[in-house]
């Protein structure tokens, strides 16, 4: 790989403005006695010029490193995840359970579930953090509660309820209650 270093010069009108080119002197009064400032003399300057990388490279070239993350997504985790969502028509991933929500969004779907009527399991994702981190990785979603409905990620909180406020929810229930 070869580095370059690319500059452009970039000129700004930047100039210091004086009304005339004159000195001052400030005199204070300070506990009886009198104190000078220094002469200060103000004089159009030429303008600035900066110098503008448009393409920054290091001029270093450092041996490569890989620094992997291990995933908490394991094939075991995976493996797990895809039997519980398969063998439930609806799955609740959520901090705590349904009996004892430990969070308002997680509540939230609770209750609009139990509203409607429908059987669901839950799995309190508080209880193993390797679930928590795991199941991130498995949905491509960071938060939760995250909904499952007939083997496919549904949405959170906020899908949730905006798809019970349009009926959406309802429909697609019901469907997989008669499948």
């Amino acid at each position: 790989m070869s580095w370059c270093y690319c500059a452009k010069p970039l000129t700004l009108p930047l100039q210091l403005h004086s009304r005339a080119s004159s000195s001052s002197s400030f005199h204070s009064h300070v506990g009886g006695v009198t104190v000078t400032t220094s002469t200060l003399s103000l004089r159009p300057s030429p303008p600035l010029v900066f110098t503008h990388n448009l393409h920054f490279q290091p001029k270093i070239k450092r041996a490569s490193t890989t620094i992997r993350c291990a995933s908490a997504l394991t094939p075991q985790l995976k493996s797990t995840l895809d039997t519980v969502i398969a063998s439930n028509k609806v799955v609740l991933f959520m901090k705590g359970t349904k009996d004892f929500p430990q969070c308002g969004f997680s509540n939230t779907v609770v209750q609009i579930l139990k509203s409607l009527n429908v059987p669901f399991e839950t799995l309190n994702v508080l209880e193993n953090d390797m679930l928590r981190q795991g199941l991130k990785e498995y949905s491509s979603w960071p938060t939760f509660p995250q909904l499952y409905i007939e083997g496919e990620f549904f949405g959170g909180c906020d899908i949730t309820v905006e798809a019970y406020k349009n009926g959406e929810l309802q429909e697609l229930l019901e469907k997989a209650m008669l499948s």
